[in-house]
Parts: C-alpha cells; sequence; structure tokens
C-alpha cells in the first residue's frame, strides 16, 4: 500500500473515531483529495486530521470538521447551497458532490482564483465561486436550500438567515472569541427558527468587507 493510501485509510478511520458516520459523507470525503487543496511546505500533512494554512491568512479546516459540519447539513442531490468563506476550496468540492449546485464566497480574491482553478482541473462544473463580503450572502442568487458558514459570528447573520428558505438549514460557527465558539444548526420554519447546538469549535472570525490583494 502506498503512504498516499495509507494516509487516506488513516483519515478516513480518523473521521469516524470524531463522529462522522454518514456513509454518503464519508464516500464523497474519501473521493476527494485534500491533497488538491494545499500547496507548499504543508502538502505532506494533507492527511492529517488537523487544520492547515493557506494563503491569506486564513486556514483549511480539521477533515473530521468538515464531516461534522457537512453531515450536519444534511444535504440532498435538489439542494442549493452557500458557503460563506471558500478558502481553499476543499469543503466546496465535497458540497458539490452532495447538491444541485454550490455558491461559494470568499472576501479574498486570491484565494478565489486559487480555489477556481482547482475545481477546473477536478470538472467541478457545479460550483460557482465569486469574491465578496460574505457576511451579506448572495442576495441575487437567494434563498438557499442550505447555508454552511465556515467563519465564526457574533450571532447568525441576519442577511444569511434571510436568505434561507423555509425548511431550509444554515450551519454556523457562533462566538465572540476564538477560543469559545460553538457549531450551532439552525432550521428555518415557518414560524421562526429552531437553533441546535452541536460541539465547540474554532474558526478565523467573519470579517465585513473585502480583502487586500
Amino acid at each position: 500500500m502506498s503512504f498516499d493510501a495509507e494516509a487516506k485509510m488513516q483519515l478516513l478511520f480518523a473521521l469516524r473515531s470524531k463522529g462522522v458516520t454518514d456513509k454518503t459523507v464519508l464516500s464523497v470525503m474519501e473521493r476527494i483529495d485534500r491533497g488538491d487543496f494545499i500547496q507548499g511546505y504543508f502538502t505532506e500533512r494533507a492527511y492529517e486530521d488537523m487544520p492547515l494554512p493557506i494563503a491569506c491568512g486564513q486556514t483549511i479546516s480539521q477533515p473530521s470538521v468538515v464531516g461534522l459540519m457537512t453531515q450536519a447539513l444534511q444535504v440532498t442531490p435538489r439542494d442549493k447551497v452557500l458557503e460563506v468563506g471558500t478558502g481553499s476550496g476543499y469543503q466546496a468540492a465535497i458540497l458539490s458532490q452532495l447538491a444541485r449546485r454550490v455558491y461559494t464566497v470568499d472576501r479574498h480574491a486570491r484565494l478565489v482564483r486559487a480555489a477556481r482553478e482547482v475545481f477546473d482541473s477536478m470538472g467541478l462544473t457545479n460550483i460557482t465561486a465569486f469574491t465578496a463580503d460574505g457576511s451579506h450572502g448572495l442576495p441575487d442568487q437567494a434563498p438557499f436550500d442550505r447555508i454552511l458558514v465556515t467563519a465564526a459570528a457574533e450571532d447568525p447573520p441576519g442577511p444569511l438567515l434571510a436568505q434561507l428558505k423555509i425548511g431550509g438549514i444554515m450551519v454556523v460557527p457562533v462566538g465572540q472569541s476564538d477560543t469559545v465558539q460553538s457549531l450551532i444548526r439552525v432550521t428555518r420554519h415557518a414560524d421562526g427558527f429552531e437553533y441546535d447546538e452541536l460541539r465547540p469549535v474554532r474558526f478565523v472570525p467573519l470579517v465585513e468587507g473585502l480583502g487586500k490583494e
């Protein structure tokens, strides 16, 4: 068995041990190679269950957290999904295998350009990546069946809640500092929102405005 194959098997074992039990999510995470989204010094650590630094002071999330967030989102093949915080593009690529359409936004144009190149090289044609202030969502494409936020807000952002369909689900890290955050699943009902606290997490903060390139 090659190093890569063994490392990927160990990663899948780590995902299961951390609570990623959805067989469809596990299958997609086995198929989408995290190594394609990491360049430079950290490529040899692509299959470890840990966050890694990428450009613009951002990170590629820990695979088990990606798996747990994806599992919590309960994506179906008919869904139109918004991801706020493209980063490396890894999470969007996984969502693309589960949803009908994925819209992903990031405030850093450099990250969006790099992610688009990876999407193109992998033939992922159902992802549209934008450089935009993700805290405002994408009003032109709303409403969305599912929204995934990969940066922490003090509260679930109002514009994103407004862009969620009735019956839709949003998964978002919520917390006032980078040390105390909770992963929250928000379900929109006809008469309001239901909030479920899932687990403690650590994400970079959700920042308004566009990044400097």
